[in-house]
C-alpha cells in the first residue's frame, strides 16, 4: 500500500467532524509530499528544528501542528508559523508562546495538554491543576494566544476498556471546561486524542482531531 492509499483508508473512516493529523515526525520530504498531492494539508511534528526545516523546503499552504514536549528557548522558531501547538503543560509555557507571538505580531492557537493515561513518562495537566489554572485567570491577559481546546494521551495498553475510560474522562473535562470557562466562545471547539493504535476509540469518545502517523507513513526509521 502507498502513503496515498493508507491516507484515503483513514480518511474513509473519519465521521464529518473529524479532521486528521497526519504525523510525518521522523519522515522524509518525500512521505509528506506524497501525502500532499493526496490531499492531505494537517501534518504533525514533535521537534521545532525539524518542523521548520520542513516549514522552510515543502508547500506554504501546510498547516502544521507541533505534538511534541515544546521546550520554552524552542518556541520562538516556530511561532511565525505554526499553526496549532498541542501540548501546552504549563501556564508559564503559555505565557511563553504569548510573549513570542506577540513579537511576531500574530495569535496562536493552543491546546491544553491533560495528563489522563497510567504512565509517568506522559506529560500535562492533571485534571485539577487545569481547572486551577483556569482559575486563576491570568491566561485571560495573553491578548495573543488562543486556547482552542484539549489534548490527551490514552494509556499504551491492549486493554480497550482502560482506553475508552481515560478517553471518556478527557471529554468530561473538556466539557465542563467548556461550560465553566468558555460557554460564549466559538473557538474551545477542539479535542485532541487518539493515534494510530486508538483512534476508533478516541472518535467514539469525541476526539476532533487525530494524530495518526504510522498506519500513514509506515513506521519510522529513527
Amino acid at each position: 500500500m502507498s502513503i496515498a492509499d493508507n491516507l484515503k483508508q483513514v480518511l474513509a473512516e473519519l465521521p464529518q467532524g473529524v479532521r486528521l493529523v497526519a504525523v510525518s515526525k521522523f519522515h522524509p520530504n518525500e512521505a509528506i509530499e506524497e501525502a500532499y498531492q493526496a490531499g492531505q494539508r494537517i501534518f504533525g511534528e514533535s521537534k521545532v528544528q525539524e518542523m521548520t526545516a520542513k516549514y522552510e523546503s515543502l508547500p506554504k499552504d501546510i498547516e502544521w501542528h507541533f505534538i511534541g514536549h515544546l521546550q520554552t528557548n524552542k518556541i520562538k522558531y516556530m511561532i511565525p508559523y505554526v499553526a496549532m501547538i498541542h501540548g501546552i503543560d504549563s501556564y508559564k509555557l503559555l505565557a511563553e508562546v504569548n510573549k513570542q507571538a506577540v513579537k511576531a505580531g500574530r495569535t496562536v492557537n493552543c491546546l491544553l495538554q491533560i495528563h489522563v493515561a497510567q504512565e509517568e513518562t506522559k506529560f500535562g495537566f492533571s485534571p485539577e491543576e487545569c481547572k486551577e489554572m483556569l482559575n486563576v485567570g491570568e491566561w485571560k491577559e495573553l491578548t495573543h494566544v488562543r486556547i482552542r481546546g484539549l489534548m490527551g494521551m490514552a494509556s499504551n495498553t491492549d486493554c480497550i476498556e482502560q482506553i475508552n475510560r481515560e478517553f471518556c474522562s478527557l471529554n468530561r473535562l473538556f466539557n465542563e471546561i467548556k461550560t465553566t470557562w468558555f460557554t460564549h466562545s466559538d473557538t474551545f471547539c477542539e479535542l485532541s486524542m487518539g493515534m494510530s493504535h486508538d483512534y476508533h476509540e478516541a472518535i467514539a469518545a469525541g476526539s476532533t482531531l487525530v494524530r495518526v502517523g504510522s498506519k500513514i507513513f509506515g513506521e519510522r526509521n529513527y
